[in-house]
């Protein structure tokens, strides 16, 4: 009997799964699905200026934003944002709650794992960063630091990588959290991107610095993995921006530094699907 009921319980989680991913699976639409549809649900960060926020007027703003205003207008198509935390975008996307990522999605080979990338259209440079009065200029420095960073984020992978064995690696829920922890003396430091800076100087002027360059990463589109027609949209809307300058104009906006030069290839993540 406990045999009988086993397998009975196991016939119905494997149903149960079954149809959560036929769920998701449906709920996909394709890109010329989109265009009848006349929106597309877009995930953006909503609270890591410049790259994604709601403004005052509690309007999703950023520079992911206008990238993703102008891909929907290249569609055809009107825009709606989903504001996400760093945990929950990949997530968002996979199960067909939001159509692509445009969400300041570092690309990594895990990542590349689950979702699509698009060609690169954006850099960053991730960092640690701590009050001035304390000294960190190698990796070694920050030895049995208490260390902030946003989890499941590039910043998270990076300092993990450069410090996780001699420094205890906090995970918060996003960048904000992250900073905050900072601020009110949770950690001793954080892990940034090129950004932090600014929105630590905003917090307490004067205070925080740039410590440590741990490496320079690259944004790209997500979309769900073996879509190629989002995949294609994407990488043909990108080339168009870049060719036409504006990519540099939004770059040049929200960042005010040049449009950096993108690699033509990363080792193991591709930006097409094949």
């Amino acid at each position: 009997m406990y045999s009988n009921r086993r397998q009975f319980l196991g016939m119905a989680l494997a149903t149960a799964a079954f149809a959560t991913v036929s769920a998701a699976a449906a709920s996909a639409a394709t890109v010329e699905e989109i265009k009848a549809k006349g929106t597309i649900v877009v995930g953006i960060q909503g609270d890591n200026a410049p790259w994604g926020f709601v403004n005052t007027s509690g309007k999703q703003d950023g520079f992911d934003a206008d990238v993703a205003t102008l891909f929907a207008r290249e569609l055809g198509v009107k825009v709606q944002f989903q504001p996400l935390a760093v945990a929950n975008r990949i997530p968002a996307l996979t199960t067909g709650k939001v159509d692509i990522l445009f969400a300041t999605m570092a690309m990594t080979e895990e990542r590349a794992k689950s979702i699509q990338y698009s060609k690169p259209y954006a850099a960053n440079t991730i960092s640690l960063y701590a009050a001035k009065a304390d000294t960190a200029k190698t990796p070694a420095d920050v030895a049995g630091w208490e260390i902030g960073v946003p989890k499941s984020s590039s910043q998270d992978k990076a300092v993990t990588d450069a410090v996780g064995s001699t420094a205890t690696v906090r995970r918060f829920d996003d960048d904000a959290s992250t900073i905050q922890a900072l601020v009110s003396g949770q950690v001793k430091a954080i892990g940034g991107n090129m950004f932090y800076g600014q929105r630590l100087n905003a917090a307490s002027a004067g205070t925080y610095e740039r410590k440590i360059d741990f490496l320079t990463t690259y944004n790209g589109v997500g979309t769900r993995l073996g879509e190629k027609d989002w995949n294609e949209a994407v990488n043909a809307f990108l080339d168009k921006i870049k060719g036409n300058g504006e990519l540099a104009a939004i770059t040049k906006k929200w960042m005010n530094i040049d449009l950096p030069t993108f690699p033509e290839s990363i080792p193991n993540i591709p930006f097409t699907v094949k």
